[in-house]
This record gives structure tokens, sequence and C-alpha cells, in this order.
């Protein structure tokens, strides 16, 4: 079964159970996978990593405004966007590990004979493939300097 089939099997659900906020939050996915498949160049409709890579925005958008919101102090906000972030985690891959990240990024940095930080690209546009919705970009960049810098 497709995402997109999935979240329509899972609106009909809140609807008959009247879940309001969890409607509110599947809706917005929908709402983004229709304007995927509807963007120019989409074809027929988008594949499996398209669909994490905007499962992976929504996500750190929630969490980003969830932080912002806590920082001022509005916690109703907040907690709304951290509602919303759980629904859509329930559709995400299991997030890797520190560990799982940096076993995989040396395994990625011998492949491509990576030996410094200039080497930074070839290691992150790989990794940025191979853990697409697995990893957060910005803790894979993090790790990819470190191990090259070292």
């Amino acid at each position: 079964m497709s995402l997109k089939q999935q979240i329509d099997n899972d609106i009909k659900q809140a609807m008959l159970q009247r879940k309001k906020e969890e409607l509110t939050a599947l809706r917005a996915i929908k709402s983004a996978i229709l304007l995927a498949e509807t963007e120019k160049g989409a074809g027929d409709g988008i594949d499996k990593d398209v669909e994490m890579k905007l499962l992976a925005k929504q996500a750190k958008q929630r969490k980003d405004s969830a932080d912002i919101f806590l920082k001022e102090g509005r916690n109703d906000l907040a907690e709304k966007e951290l509602f919303e972030l759980g629904i859509i985690s329930k559709y995400l891959p299991k997030q890797m590990s520190d560990e799982e990240i940096t076993a995989q990024l040396k395994q990625i940095i011998s492949e491509v004979g990576a030996s410094g930080p200039q080497d930074m690209g070839k290691v992150m546009g790989r990794a940025s493939k191979e853990m697409a919705g697995k990893a957060d970009g910005k803790k894979i960049s993090e790790l990819v300097k470190s191990l090259l810098a070292g």
C-alpha cells in the first residue's frame, strides 16, 4: 500500500472517530503529497524517496515551529505542533542512532575514497541519498565533518 493510500485510510478512520487534531495533521500530509504529485516533471506519481523526503520536511517544520513556540512561551501552539509531529513520525522510518550513522558514514568514506574535508561533498551526496528519512541532514553533516577532520 502506498503512503497516499495509507494516509487516505487513516483520514477516513480519523473522520469516523471524530479525531479533529489528527485529521488536521493527516490532511496536511496529504496536501504535501498532492502538491508534489502535481509539480512539473512528477509524471505518474512520486516514488518512496520523495515521499520520505516530504515527510521528513514536514516533521522538521513541526519540530522547528514547536521550538520557536516554546521559546516564546506559547505552550498551547507548541503542543499542537508536537502532536502533529507525532502523527507524521508514525509514517517515517525508524531514525538511525548516532552509532549507526557513524558506522554507515565510515563505510561511505572508505568506498568513495574520501581523505579530508575537501571530499565532504562526495560523502554528503551519497550519505544524503542512502540515509534519506532515516537521519537528520544536519546530524549527518556534523558527523561527516568530524570524521573527515580527524
